[in-house]
């Protein structure tokens, strides 16, 4: 039986090891920080910080000896933040090399490289190859996932054949899994859509209508697919999942911890106690950022992640930032993305 290692049992991290352990056809073993933490979901079934009140399998064995986590594990799954991504991935590495499949659940970049994590996994796996770097990403709200609430997802690999392997690991009869070969494309979505979310929450936290909010998402798409051409990815993946799906999804829900930022801060609270009243990370504040200076190196026009920028990171107001996107020039809806709208072949499964 293929052994599936997830490493990290936050929310994200957690509910996909109950999606895969409930198919009964792989040996699923979650990696929990927190030796307290894994015996409570080995004896309760649940994970009571990250998803309270909610029934995870009998079949999910959680430990907290990593060792024993990625014994013999054909496939590891990284569910770690951003800013944690690499100092864990250096004590995989160091017990599992190369030889298993590496996926990706991190929705950011690093902070100080400006690197996705495909390129972290690159960097520190020694010997591994495009052939066992994966990225799964889409509409994916941790707590609907583990009540079975019908879903859809994108599993992102450069060799189709990997892609494939990992739809079967993944796909499930209330989660459909699909096929991607843009990594990049899928990982600049999965990290951009959080900022714009924050974006959309601030316009429901001034109290502003749903004309904002489309306005928000619709524009901040528009960035998201200007930045992530410039460095390779194909249009046809921001009108996918891991676009335009997961942008709804983080732009709409109560559920979404970036969204839940947004609204407070347009409710006026300051990021620091927003933060500080959290458990679990909010991607889209500190990888707002990195997106920023990478669009800024490639001389790219976005607003909207600029004055999330602002706000987050340089103390300005969100009634500064309303006045600033509305006042600017007016330009055409597509400029700067016209010769990317071409009709040419997509990545495949899209």
């Amino acid at each position: 039986m293929t052994k599936v290692a997830f490493i990290g049992a936050g929310s994200w991290g957690t509910a996909t090891a109950s999606l895969v352990a409930r198919k009964n056809e792989f040996d699923t073993v979650l990696w929990a920080r927190r030796a307290e933490l894994a015996e409570t979901i080995n004896l309760y079934h649940e994970n009571p910080q990250y998803l309270p009140d909610l029934e995870l399998p009998e079949t999910l064995l959680a430990t907290s000896d990593l060792e024993e986590a990625l014994a013999g594990a054909e496939v590891i799954v990284m569910g770690v933040p951003s800013h944690g991504f690499r100092g864990v991935l250096k004590e995989v590495a160091e017990i599992a090399g190369p030889k298993p499949r590496y996926v990706s659940l991190t929705k950011g970049l690093e902070v100080d490289t400006r690197k996705r994590m495909s390129e972290v996994l690159a960097e520190e796996v020694d010997g591994i190859t495009d052939s066992s770097i994966a990225i799964l990403t889409g509409p994916n709200l941790a707590k609907e996932i583990v009540r079975g609430f019908p879903a859809a997802t994108t599993v992102a690999c450069r060799d189709l054949e990997t892609a494939g392997f990992l739809q079967d690991v993944f796909h499930a009869p209330t989660f459909r899994c699909y096929t991607n070969s843009d990594v990049v494309g899928c990982e600049i979505g999965g990290a951009f859509k959080n900022i714009i979310a924050i974006a959309a929450g601030m316009a429901d936290g001034l109290g502003y209508g749903d004309n904002t909010k489309a306005t928000v998402m619709t524009r901040g798409l528009a960035e998201m697919a200007r930045l992530s051409v410039l460095f390779g990815a194909q249009p046809l993946t921001f009108l996918g999942l891991a676009g335009v799906g997961d942008l709804i999804a983080t732009c709409a829900s109560p559920q979404s911890r970036n969204h839940h930022v947004g609204i407070e801060l347009g409710k006026g609270l300051k990021i620091d106690e927003i933060i500080g009243s959290m458990n679990m990370v909010a991607e889209g504040v500190k990888t707002c950022k990195p997106i920023l200076e990478l669009g800024r190196e490639r001389d790219c026009y976005m607003p909207i992640t600029e004055n999330v920028v602002k706000i987050c990171h340089e103390g300005a107001t969100v009634e500064d930032v309303v006045m600033d996107l509305l006042g600017r020039e007016i330009r055409s809806e597509f400029e700067g993305v016209e010769e990317f709208l071409k009709l040419a072949p997509g990545p495949e499964g899209v």
